[in-house]
């Protein structure tokens, strides 16, 4: 059986005040012809199809387009389930009507909540799309008081779903969680405040494959058939050396996996820049596109003005700068004594050694000392 693992689309992103949904319809054709040119047997999606519960109409026109391709024109079914940034109820609407098409969506944990058979040669594969959900819905709906964190939840609902499964068969699951000891980005919203919305990777033993979503970046945890396939596209500066990739997984009858990922090419990529001003605004090296989505840190001391009017002329997507020399020193501490008695160099000074971390020059000093001198002359006209 061949299958296709994705997740964390987060379509309707806005990313320093860019809308990404032309960004993310360009990689989402990449992935449309992935699917024409493998040709899995079933396409599963790990949950934050979009990245808010209520979605800018763009996002869902585009996700209604892309899925529509996949289970009509492909004729490849989809597992989807909700994550953490989807609304479980929108997502879920119509469930039982799109299953006859193809499109399994799993919303919420409920009486409905079953393996979905999916045959290849050698059999039925048990696919388990467990949606993200908080310990307080298991609880409810599955009447298990032990569901107390996310990791106790997870393994209630793995019972569920097992329970229903014959002994030795082929099983997948589908899942949405932060496993205990993985890479997280700055672009993922936690789960919960301190340690209770992990789980650990021991929960996921029962599987052949487990299909993960929620974490950025593509790795696995607790064996190789645990994996995140990572985000569709970068998300955050965090992200800027990952490579964004597809799943494919491919299980034999005995249900044995191997993995082969499919990278995926942005239209714009995320890159952080390091450097003085002047290199910079070199230009793009390497090949390296100018109309990526950029963040540049500088290395120059001295005053700049307008440096992201200068740098967007060469990257005109810059997105943020950072001036770390503006920011060395720590808290602010001055010369002791009254300060309406101490001189503005000696203030000056002070305060320029405690903002740069080092000591005024000679040169420096002389250009403060000519600016107040002129100050006070023309105070003195105005007299």
């Amino acid at each position: 059986m061949r299958i296709l693992h994705t997740s964390d689309w987060h379509l309707g992103r806005i990313f320093y005040g860019i809308h990404l949904t032309d960004d993310q319809a360009y990689v989402l054709e990449q992935f449309i012809r992935v699917v024409s040119d493998v040709k899995p047997d079933v396409i599963l999606i790990a949950g934050d199809v979009y990245d808010r519960s209520v979605p800018p109409t763009d996002a869902v026109k585009l996700l209604d387009e892309v899925i529509s391709r996949v289970v009509m024109d492909c004729k490849v079914p989809v597992l989807l389930i909700a994550g953490n940034h989807d609304s479980p109820e929108r997502l879920g609407f119509g469930t039982r009507l799109l299953a006859r098409q193809g499109l399994f969506i799993s919303g919420q944990p409920g009486d409905n909540l079953a393996p979905v058979i999916i045959q290849d040669s050698h059999g039925p594969v048990y696919f388990c799309p467990i949606p993200y959900a908080e310990p307080s819905a298991v609880r409810e709906k599955l009447a298990v008081p032990e569901a107390t964190d996310h990791d106790s939840s997870m393994r209630s609902l793995i019972k569920h779903f097992t329970a229903a499964i014959p002994p030795g068969a082929r099983t997948v699951a589908i899942a949405h969680a932060f496993v205990a000891g993985c890479e997280s980005s700055e672009s993922e919203r936690p789960l919960t405040v301190g340690g209770a919305g992990t789980v650990d990777a021991s929960c996921f033993q029962p599987f052949h494959y487990v299909a993960l979503g929620h974490l950025h970046k593509s790795q696995k945890t607790g064996g190789d058939h645990v994996q995140y396939a990572g985000s569709l596209m970068k998300y955050s500066f965090s992200e800027a050396n990952h490579q964004k990739s597809i799943n494919l997984v491919q299980m034999d009858g005995a249900g044995k996996t191997t993995l082969e990922k499919i990278p995926l090419s942005p239209r714009r990529d995320v890159r952080c820049l390091e450097g003085y001003l002047k290199d910079i605004l070199a230009g793009p090296k390497n090949g390296e596109n100018r109309e990526d989505y950029v963040m540049v840190t500088l290395k120059d001391t001295g005053a700049i003005l307008d440096a992201i009017g200068k740098l967007r002329e060469v990257y005109p997507n810059i997105l943020h700068i950072e001036r770390p020399y503006l920011f060395e020193g720590g808290e602010l501490r001055g010369p002791r004594g009254d300060h309406r008695h101490i001189s503005e160099m000696d203030l000056f000074s002070s305060f320029f050694e405690q903002v740069t971390g080092v000591p005024l020059s000679g040169e420096e000093a002389g250009a403060f000392a000519e600016i107040v001198e002129s100050f006070y002359r023309q105070e003195r006209r105005r007299d």
